[in-house]
């Protein structure tokens, strides 16, 4: 932990995603197309140190019942599942950027590659598994063409531990 005063939730590590309902997604890398969904979301998601298997499972929870589809009158009603959907997993250190000093971002927070592999495919099998619906990903460390029709748009930010 960095020695520095409290900063209310600022100091708490947390799991970090944004959940964006797309109508298609892909994920290339050296110009091949490694993954593509049509229908669902593309989930970006950030992994810090002190993140775990609790984390984990109440964001697939989440996402999995996420109701932000469009029913029959247009309005956000329905789930990934009822409108059988898939997900596109890609990790993103980024995410926990810290830009409160100077113009370069810090990632300091973000968890190493050594924790944060097992962490990201724990999360892909978990999210299959809860879900039921294909998940698709990018690959964890590689420089990634990510592209997407953003449905809406609607884009969701959530963190793992702050669930109000």
């Amino acid at each position: 932990m960095l020695n520095r005063p409290f900063d209310g939730l600022r100091d708490l590590s947390f799991m970090r995603i944004v959940a964006q309902r797309v109508s298609r997604a892909s994920v290339t890398i050296d110009g091949k197309v490694k993954s593509e969904i049509g229908l669902g979301m593309l989930v970006l998601l950030g992994i810090e140190e002190a993140d775990n298997e609790e984390d984990i499972e109440w964001l697939c929870a989440k996402l999995s019942k996420l109701r932000i589809f469009s029913d029959e009158n247009d309005a956000m009603n329905l789930d990934i599942c009822q409108v059988e959907g898939a997900f596109l997993v890609v990790s993103q250190f980024t995410l926990h950027a810290l830009t409160k000093k100077g113009n370069r971002p810090s990632f300091i927070r973000a968890a190493r590659p050594e924790q944060a592999i097992p962490l990201y495919e724990l999360f892909l099998k978990r999210l299959a598994e809860v879900s039921g619906r294909e998940v698709q990903s990018g690959e964890f460390g590689a420089m990634m063409a990510v592209e997407l029709l953003n449905d809406g748009p609607v884009t969701i930010i959530m963190d793992s531990k702050r669930r109000e």
